[in-house]
């Protein structure tokens, strides 16, 4: 049976493995809605389709040359903190 503390520990390092996964996709998501605002501000364009198609190809950008980096580390924490928890060996 697994204690209270080792459920916590397990919950925290899996939200940890999660912010690490996201904040590039975050990051850029971020970066480039700022850039695009700032264009939009400058040049009085207020198209809303200006801010989503931009944003969503830069997302999908990162996602796709940062697919390596998030599997790997999703697989570490599964192989080394969940699959113990779960055959018992702590």
């Amino acid at each position: 049976m697994l204690s209270e503390g080792q459920i916590f520990d397990a919950v925290r390092q899996g939200l940890w493995v999660a912010v690490i996964v996201s904040v590039p996709i975050l990051a850029v998501a971020l970066a480039t809605g700022l850039v695009i605002g700032l264009l939009q501000a400058l040049t009085s364009i207020q198209e809303m389709t200006l801010t989503f198609v931009p944003k969503l190809a830069a997302i999908v950008a990162v996602f796709w040359v940062s697919m390596g980096f998030m599997t790997q580390t999703l697989v570490a924490f599964f192989d080394i903190r969940v699959l113990p928890l779960i055959s018992g060996g702590y």
